[in-house]
This record gives C-alpha cells, structure tokens and sequence, in this order.
C-alpha cells in the first residue's frame, strides 16, 4: 500500500507541475501576443501620423506656392523628413515581421517604446503645422478679401 500511495503523490505532483507549465506558458504566449498587438497597433498609428503631416505639408506649400509674397520653404527638405520617417517605420515593420517571433519580450519593449518616443516627438510638430495651416488659411482668406480693393 505505501508504494501505492507514493505513487498516487508523485503522479499528483507531476501533474500540478504539468499544469502549472503550461498555465505559465500560456500567460507568457498571451503577453507575447500582446505585446506584438501593441507594437503592430503602434506602428499603424506612427504610419497614419507621418501621412498626416505629408499631406498637411504638402496643402501648406501648395497654398504658399500661390502667393509669392510669403518666404519660400523648403518643401523638399519637409518631404525628405517624411520620406525618412516612412522608410524607418517600413524597416521597423521588416523587423517586426522578420524578427519578431524570434524576439525577446525585452526587444518587442523596447521596439514599441521606439516607436512611442517617434510618435511623442511627431505630436508637436502635427500640431504645429494644424495651427499653421489654419494661420495660412486665414491669411490667404484675408488676403483674397483685401485683393480686389488693391
């Protein structure tokens, strides 16, 4: 009976600590998935962002390109900027389909704090250019009013 008894523990104990592997497994796979949800997620929205600024650039030169007294910009140096921005997130998104599976939780952290600190630092200067479009839009709008007493 007590070889039965032990053997009825050892079976007990190896099937908790199956259990508990696998439950741990699977956490870490959720938190895994997660993480690359989020780091996808951010990259989509990093995407939107830099879209968002081209075409907002490009509205605003293509309204300055109408009034020759407004200083000219450097539309290519913007667009340069933009494309830059575009062809890291493009190698990001390489990484990430690449390299992900293979990626430690610490890199995918680090990958979407990345892309968290390019996005904190585009906020700015979306901003920024929405307040200029509006100020452009308005002196143009001006402008217009005043053109026929001239």
């Amino acid at each position: 009976m007590p070889n039965l008894t032990l053997g009825a523990a050892t079976i007990a104990v190896l099937v908790i600590a199956v259990a508990a592997w696998m439950a741990l497994s699977r956490r870490r796979q959720a938190k895994r998935t997660a993480s690359l949800q989020h780091l996808l997620d951010l990259a989509d929205r990093l995407e939107v962002d830099l879209k968002t600024c081209r075409s907002g650039l490009q509205q605003a030169h293509a309204v300055m390109s109408l009034n020759p007294d407004l200083p000219a910009a450097s539309e290519q140096d913007a667009q340069n900027a933009i494309d830059a921005g575009l062809r890291a997130l493009l190698q990001q998104r390489l990484w990430i389909r690449d390299r992900s599976s293979r990626a430690s939780e610490r890199e995918l952290d680090e990958a979407a704090l990345s892309m968290t600190a390019a996005r904190n630092r585009l906020q700015p200067l979306l901003q920024a250019l929405t307040q200029a479009q509006r100020d452009l839009n308005s002196a143009m709008r001006e402008h217009i009013r005043r053109e026929p007493e001239a």
